[in-house]
C-alpha cells in the first residue's frame, strides 16, 4: 500500500473513527459537532472547511472505495463530515442547534430523500459524498425553517 493510499485512508475514515464496530456514520457525526464546538469558526471558515473536506473526501473517499473494492463503503465517513458540517452552517451554536442538526442530518443521511438517493448512485468519492452533503442541505433548511416558524434558540 502506497503512502498516498495510507493518507487516503486516514482522510476518508477521520482517523480511523470509520473502523467502528457500530454505527461508523453517526460516530464521524458525533466527532465532527464535538469538534466544531470545540472550534467555533465563523461562517466564512465553516464554508471553507466544508469546500476543502468534500474536494479532499472525494479524492480520498474514490480512492478508499477502490482499495476496499466495495461501493461507498461504511469505513468511509468523511462525507458525514461535511454533511454535519453543512447542517450547522449560518446557523447559532447552541445545544439546541447541534441536537436538532445531528438529529435531522442523521435522518436524511439513513433515508436519502430524492435526489440523494439518486446522486449517491454517481461513481467514486463524487457519489460518496454528494448524498451526505444533501442530508446536510436538508437538515440545515428544516433548522432554518423552524427558527422562523417558532422560537428556536
Amino acid at each position: 500500500m502506497s503512502l498516498l493510499d495510507r493518507v487516503a485512508l486516514a482522510i476518508a475514515t477521520l482517523a480511523g473513527a470509520g473502523y467502528a464496530p457500530v454505527a461508523p456514520g453517526t460516530i464521524g457525526s458525533l466527532i465532527t459537532l464535538i469538534l466544531l464546538w470545540w472550534w467555533s469558526p465563523s461562517p466564512i471558515t465553516l464554508v471553507i472547511a466544508v469546500v476543502v473536506i468534500t474536494l479532499l473526501g472525494i479524492w480520498a473517499g474514490g480512492r478508499t472505495e477502490t482499495l476496499i473494492g466495495k461501493k461507498d463503503p461504511g469505513q468511509v465517513v468523511i462525507d458525514e463530515v461535511a454533511g454535519m458540517m453543512l447542517s450547522v452552517l449560518f446557523l447559532p451554536f447552541t445545544h439546541a442547534t447541534f441536537i436538532a442538526a445531528f438529529l435531522l442530518f442523521r435522518l436524511f443521511d439513513i433515508v436519502k430523500p430524492y435526489p440523494a438517493r439518486q446522486w449517491q448512485a454517481w461513481p467514486g468519492g463524487i457519489g460518496i459524498m454528494v448524498d451526505d452533503l444533501m442530508a446536510g442541505v436538508y437538515a440545515n433548511i428544516l433548522i432554518h425553517l423552524s427558527r422562523e416558524l417558532v422560537d428556536f434558540p
